[in-house]
């Protein structure tokens, strides 16, 4: 019983940690994306500094996906435990529960 309390404490941990770390993301994006679109761009070398931004942008934008993908992998990974855990019940008594 305290296996399962301390995997659920850990797993509620790790969907902080990806909450968290999105919403910095969303947030870096927003900014990056507002730079691009409304900085201001006078001559060409203000044109690399915002070339930059974009480059930026693009990087937190797959960063981004790759934490979406890790946090959707993390989930389904829980689930198939939970699956497996329900179907090594000797008992049956979860057969046919979601």
């Amino acid at each position: 019983m305290t296996d399962n309390a301390s995997a659920h404490a850990r797993e509620a941990d790790d969907a902080g940690d990806y909450d968290d770390l999105l919403a910095t993301l969303d947030m870096l994006e927003s900014e990056t994306l507002r730079k691009v679109e409304n900085g201001r761009v006078y001559d060409a070398k203000n044109e690399r500094v915002r070339i930059k931004w974009i480059r930026i942008a693009k990087d937190v934008i797959a960063e981004k996906r790759k934490v979406m993908a890790d946090r959707d992998l993390q989930e389904l990974s829980e689930r198939i435990e939970q699956l497996e855990e329900r179907s090594d019940d000797p008992t049956g008594s979860n057969r046919g529960l979601p």
